[in-house]
């Protein structure tokens, strides 16, 4: 198919329709688990309540349809009926791209060129220029490629609707934060060495509603400079029935009223860009608090708060074997991590005592899936192993790709959709 071409659509251009997002923290009952509009899904914590996902496969067994993705990118595809979009970019940062396929054949269908950069900014070796995944409802996809810039896209047309490039901030090892949808804001994390903020846009117009910086206060005289960075995705819970949006950066953890941005409380730590996406349940938020090897814990923290509640809302926390890139799942009581060495441990949510730990093999940045009584593990080398959550460990499934899985596994509707560095892969069971 042609791509298309690079063009500028002004707001004037944009059509006067109203659409009215599904809030991520009411997603799970609104949208049919066919869809998988965040990159953890329509809960947004790695969660799905599909019935009859395949457990074993191979590049010989259980592939509806594998289809060549060009250049490279890690983002992890988001489903919306019959179209899959993900985003994709040149090795060297040059041209950035949003591809949709089609679910049904693997076709591609919109292949867009969204942006072009003249002088990218450098990145680490082992992230890539279209690492945020994008975010889709009806009729518009959402792709942002962190300092590069913002759009919307028709994903009936394929024509952008809106751009936004002038939200910039210096990433020092690349963008990796995804948007978030929220009534009738998509949310954007900026948060280099030089400026850390949060925005809302406009999702029909692109203009920026309300912008909220971190403290600067916390920032000054820090060095060096890489412990200003935060890599995360926000998370949107409901709290004494009211939505929040909780976000966390470097050196803490932010409350926010999504509808104006006002921080409501926060928690004070002492990592640094942050990568795993925080996950919430029994009242607990369980939130990474950096990106150092050394230094990075695993905190959980209390709801109802508000002001600085670093002294008296942490539950508990986790210190050895800590994830630094990949989200963990929760399973009814259970919490389950994979740190990026391989390994794995479960343990009590409520009270953060360790039931096991095991190490598979590999490197590891894909989160984790949960679904059907199995959780899902995919690691850098193109291995996927299976689990049955529980008190003791147990694998029921090994399966292999040719190439490595550094996306995170999507579900659209009995299928499994994996990214590696090369294809997009639909797996699904053949009777």
């Amino acid at each position: 198919m042609q791509r298309k071409a690079f063009r500028s659509n002004s707001v004037g251009e944009m059509s006067a329709r109203r659409t009215v997002a599904i809030a991520l923290l009411c997603a799970c009952s609104a949208v049919s688990h066919a869809e998988w509009p965040d990159w953890r899904g329509p809960t947004a914590d790695g969660r799905s309540e599909a019935i009859g996902l395949p457990l074993h496969w191979s590049e010989a067994k259980n592939i509806v349809w594998k289809t060549a993705i060009h250049d490279r990118g890690h983002s992890t595809p988001v489903v919306w009926r019959d179209q899959i979009w993900l985003t994709t970019a040149t090795d060297d940062g040059s041209i950035l791209f949003a591809v949709c396929v089609d679910l049904n054949s693997g076709a591609v269908i919109h292949d867009v060129e969204v942006f072009r950069s003249a002088e990218p900014q450098r990145i680490h070796p082992n992230n890539s220029y279209a690492t945020p995944s994008a975010v889709i409802e009806e009729g518009r996809v959402y792709v942002h490629y962190g300092t590069f810039g913002t759009a919307c896209i028709d994903t009936i047309t394929g024509n952008v609707l809106w751009r936004r490039s002038d939200m910039n901030c210096e990433h020092m090892q690349g963008p990796v934060s995804s948007p978030v949808l929220y009534e009738d804001f998509v949310i954007v994390h900026l948060e280099g060495t030089d400026v850390q903020f949060i925005a809302a846009l406009d999702k029909q117009t692109g203009e920026t509603v309300w912008r909220y910086d971190r403290p600067r206060e916390l920032y000054e005289g820090v060095e060096p400079l890489y412990l200003l960075k935060s890599y995360q995705t926000p998370v949107i819970i409901e709290e004494a029935g009211k939505p929040q949006l909780v976000s966390n950066g470097a050196m803490l953890v932010t409350g926010h009223n999504p509808d104006t941005g006002q921080e409501i409380w926060r928690v004070r730590y002492k990592g640094d860009s942050t990568i795993s996406r925080i996950v919430y349940g029994h009242e607990l938020l369980f939130v990474n608090t950096g990106g150092s090897p050394t230094a990075t814990e695993l905190w959980a923290i209390r709801g109802g708060a508000t002001g600085d509640v670093t002294e008296s809302h942490v539950a508990w926390k986790m210190t050895e074997d800590v994830p630094l890139e990949s989200s963990p799942v929760l399973v009814d009581d259970l919490l389950y991590t994979m740190n990026d060495n391989g390994v794995l441990i479960c343990m009590d949510a409520l009270t953060g005592e360790k039931i096991w730990s095991e190490r598979l093999s590999g490197k590891y940045g894909a989160s984790l899936l949960a679904a059907e009584n199995r959780i899902y593990i995919a690691n850098k080398q193109g291995v996927t192993t299976v689990i049955k959550p529980g008190r003791t460990f147990q694998t029921i499934a090994v399966n292999e790709l040719d190439d490595g899985l550094w996306a995170s596994p999507a579900v659209a509707g009995t299928s499994l959709l994996l990214r590696t560095r090369t294809d997009l892969y639909r797996i699904e069971n053949k009777y």
